[in-house]
């Protein structure tokens, strides 16, 4: 029998090229692919998903509702928006809607923390 310690050394060794040769004469001489069949690939989907998901860097904050204070929301939103009376107006009456999108976390909470202080229930995605 080899001496298997051996022959992990020398596999280790081998350069990424050197290493997908020999898949590919072991793959021949044998008769098998590399290749992973679906239900494994399936099978490894959950773990896959374990992974932590890349941070997010851009944000959307929504109007949820207007609450009671319907025209310090307004008023906000203006600010926040740049948009006029009626298109603010418009724009809080019609809540659920879109405020800004695209916007980094610390601009998503501080436009969150304004509209919330005017009375807005506000969500950031």
């Amino acid at each position: 029998m080899a001496d298997l310690a051996k022959l992990v050394d020398e596999l280790s060794a081998l350069t990424v090229l050197e290493a997908a040769e020999l898949s590919k004469l072991l793959e021949e001489k044998w008769g098998v692919s590399a290749a992973a069949p679906p239900v494994a690939v399936a099978a490894a989907a959950p773990g896959a998903a374990a992974a932590p998901a890349e941070e997010k860097t851009e944000f959307t904050v929504v109007l949820a509702g207007a609450g009671d204070k319907k025209i310090n929301v307004i008023k906000e939103i203006r600010g926040i928006t740049g948009l006029g009376l009626k298109e603010a107006k418009d724009l809080v009456e019609g809540a659920p809607k879109t405020v800004k999108e695209g916007v980094s976390k610390d601009e998503a909470d501080k436009i969150k923390k304004a509209l919330e202080g005017a009375g807005a229930t506000v969500e950031v995605k």
